[in-house]
């Protein structure tokens, strides 16, 4: 008889590899010219919706910066801005601008282009590794190990059953549309949807904004440093943004969209390995929420921050 081990093996198996789901398709770009390249795949995240999600024009675009620099040289930080929303039916142009090869260092400008519109602007720096006396980091939070934990499948779960059956066949079809990573949060509010996030928060009765999982893709992506921060950098955006809804969980949102989003690379990591995202929001006002991550290693080493501002408004926000 099979173990539940064996299962989830099978399971992992007939997704594919994460380098054949996410690499070879929705991070993939067809080079057009020198400095352009673009992309037609895109991943659908919710059920008969057509913006395209931020965090893939992230990382196709950093994916497009790196294939301009020198192979020896990593990025270590990227700013975007979110100019406008993108429809995930059209492709998208990626143009790199080379502002600078130094030594040391390498800066890269990208414009992400749909219908002739710039849908997002990106700067990304690269660098060479080197050595410094100057060595420092926060400390990890203790934790349950993921072993120990649900994943967000089975959280929902729990939820679910409460609620009607139309409800549950909405869910469950959004979930078929998931990227290849599995997610496994300290508490239910870390990724449920929103139409069960009011029962969990009743049951769970918190209202503190911060948001902690484990989370790793599935799959195998190897010690490629570009690759995994490509793939980072698009799994980062599903979870920081609607941390700041957690100060204030009675109030239903109408409206989330990431308006930036910031990382800084710190130490090589595997993001097919287990990694915890810490999320917390320091502030929300004026319609927007203002939000920071940290991705550990399981060793405790900080490998990478993230800060991100949103648009959070409730239905009753007025648009100036």
């Amino acid at each position: 008889m099979a173990t539940e081990g064996s299962k989830e093996d099978e399971e992992r198996k007939s997704r594919g590899s994460l380098r054949n789901i996410l690499i070879d398709t929705v991070l993939n770009l067809e080079e057009l010219d020198v400095n352009l390249y673009r992309s037609s795949n895109h991943w659908k995240p919710m059920v008969n919706a057509n913006a395209v999600f931020g965090g893939q024009v992230i990382g196709q675009a950093l994916v497009a910066a790196g294939k301009t620099v020198d192979q020896k040289m990593h990025a270590h930080s990227l700013h975007a801005y979110f100019v406008r929303p993108g429809k995930n039916i059209r492709p998208i142009l990626y143009q790199v601008q080379r502002v600078r090869d130094g030594k040391s260092y390498a800066t890269r400008s990208v414009s992400a282009i749909q219908q002739g519109n710039a849908i997002l602007t990106m700067q990304a720096s690269f660098n060479r590794e080197e050595y410094s006396e100057f060595k420092h980091q926060y400390t990890m939070p203790v934790v349950p190990p993921p072993e120990q934990l649900l994943s967000a499948r089975e959280v929902t779960e729990k939820y679910l059953i409460e609620f009607p059956e139309p409800v549950q066949d909405y869910i469950r079809k959004r979930r078929t549309a998931e990227v290849p990573m599995e997610i496994k949060p300290l508490n239910p509010t870390a990724v449920l949807p929103a139409v069960l996030l009011q029962k969990a928060l009743q049951l769970e009765n918190t209202d503190e904004p911060k948001r902690v999982v484990w989370m790793k893709a599935l799959g195998n992506i190897g010690d490629d440093g570009l690759l995994n921060r490509c793939v980072a950098a698009y799994f980062s955006d599903m979870i920081l943004a609607m941390t700041s809804h957690l100060a204030r969980p009675k109030v239903i949102v109408s409206m989330v969209t990431s308006l930036d989003h910031s990382m800084w690379f710190h130490a090589p990591f595997r993001i097919d390995e287990w990694m915890l995202y810490e999320c917390e929001s320091p502030r929300s006002g004026a319609g927007r929420g203002f939000n920071l991550g940290r991705l550990w290693r399981r060793d405790g080493t900080l490998a990478i921050s993230v800060a991100q501002e949103c648009v959070l408004r409730s239905a009753g926000s007025s648009k100036l």
